[in-house]
């Protein structure tokens, strides 16, 4: 074979192995929960928000009322994941405006954190599950690109991890929220805490020592604290 013609083993193989650049529309992630959220894709918040407001990737799309995104401050050192919408959430397209949101804004205001200025609250899903039942795992996974992207565009300091179905949902971990809230728990190198549920103390109002309520006080102070330790070194 002439020398002209000789083809480099080595620029072959570079040949067969480069891979060509991944791109996806709006239009098929929107309507198809097998097609990944590429990191990056959204420029800012408000572009997922509208993206999410068309969006069909789970069987809960048609029976919502409002797609419900987030609500607070997008540039906030603190961000809150809940389950998912409720009734009240669902009619005015806000998480945590119900009873259960109401006790977490004053859960917050205990510690001088305000819930519009000092954290970004979401969801696991941004629709509501029918009865308000626990959202499933096909709902989660179809929802949650949304929610990682929304936690690279706001790039929290603390993540406060709601209730089991939170935990679970963000990070995999499928311990009872009894055993690990309270703890800090790393995760994609952002520092997490799970959190009891604010319906959950709702359900037990005791404020004695040990129970739901005052669990929940050294919670919030524990997160008071290290947001202002982490104020200080940054």
């Amino acid at each position: 074979m002439p020398d002209g013609e000789q083809i480099s083993l080595f620029d072959w193989q570079g040949a067969e192995t480069e891979a060509e650049p991944v791109t996806v529309t709006h239009e098929e992630i929107s309507t198809n929960p097998q097609v990944p959220i590429p990191k990056g894709f959204y420029q800012n918040l408000p572009e997922l928000t509208t993206h999410c407001q068309q969006c069909q990737r789970c069987d809960l799309a048609p029976s919502r009322t409002h797609v419900v995104v987030s609500r607070g401050n997008p540039q906030a050192p603190i961000l809150i994941i809940g389950e998912g919408p409720g009734q009240h959430e669902d009619e005015t397209g806000l998480p945590f405006v119900g009873r259960a949101g109401q006790l977490l804004d004053k859960i917050l205001a205990s510690v001088k954190l305000d819930s519009q200025q000092d954290v970004y609250i979401c969801n696991i899903v941004k629709c509501r599950p029918p009865g308000n039942r626990t959202p499933t795992l096909d709902e989660s996974t179809a929802c949650k690109p949304y929610l990682l992207e929304q936690i690279r565009l706001v790039n929290p300091k603390i993540i406060l991890l709601t209730g089991a179905t939170a935990v679970r949902g963000l990070t995999g971990d499928k311990r009872g929220i009894t055993k690990i809230r309270g703890q800090w728990l790393p995760w994609q190198n952002y520092l997490c805490m799970p959190i009891l549920h604010p319906a959950y103390l709702l359900r037990n109002p005791s404020p004695e020592p040990g129970k739901p309520k005052w669990l929940m006080w050294q919670d919030i102070q524990a997160v008071r604290a290290k947001l202002d330790e982490l104020l200080q070194t940054s």
